[in-house]
């Protein structure tokens, strides 16, 4: 009897895996990226009907210059950061031209307030942060060649926990492809 209850609990464990945690998880980075891809909502609204631009060159150049120091500090190739964060950069576009489409197409869609910029760029230099740190954290991860098994599967959890809609799910794919840097 107890040998069958041993078997089920076996069974029952690899049928339901838990998430997978620290070092072996991209889930915590993955989290942060959807984070931050659903902050853009917040963006697009503050940048709603007042005639500035979705793409902000100066401000993206400075996040990216921001991101090279503080890569340097943490121990990671700075260009493999600049990297991943314009991806990071693209996806917030994304997500914000898709949203002023939508308001542009059903003016009961569109927003009621407009965020103020100022506060909603600390809360992105908070996030950006996290993903460097995580960034430094899943290294070796990242670089093993079960990095886009572990993504995909870290992407299914997330959206999944977050609940993301099809629009913060495309942001999401559109945050990772240079996660992975091995082979």
């Amino acid at each position: 009897m107890r040998s069958l209850l041993l078997a089920c609990t076996i069974v029952a464990a690899l049928a339901f895996p838990a998430h997978a945690t620290g070092e072996e998880s991209l889930d915590p980075l993955l989290r942060s990226a959807a984070e931050r891809v659903t902050t853009s909502d917040q963006v697009a609204a503050a940048k709603w009907g007042t005639g500035q631009p979705i793409d902000d060159p100066a401000r993206e150049q400075q996040v990216l210059d921001v991101v090279g120091r503080k890569s340097l500090d943490l121990g990671i190739d700075p260009d493999e950061a600049k990297r991943i964060f314009r991806d990071q950069i693209e996806a917030s576009k994304l997500v914000q031209r898709a949203l002023h489409e939508r308001w542009a197409a059903d003016p009961d869609e569109q927003p009621t307030e407009r965020p103020d910029l100022g506060e909603i760029r600390p809360v992105i230099d908070r996030l950006n942060n996290e993903i460097l740190q995580e960034l430094r954290d899943t290294r070796q991860l990242r670089e093993r060649p079960s990095c886009g098994g572990r993504l995909t599967s870290a992407f299914h959890h997330t959206r999944t926990d977050l609940r993301l809609g099809a629009l913060h799910q495309t942001g999401l794919a559109r945050a990772i492809p240079s996660i992975c840097t091995g082979p």
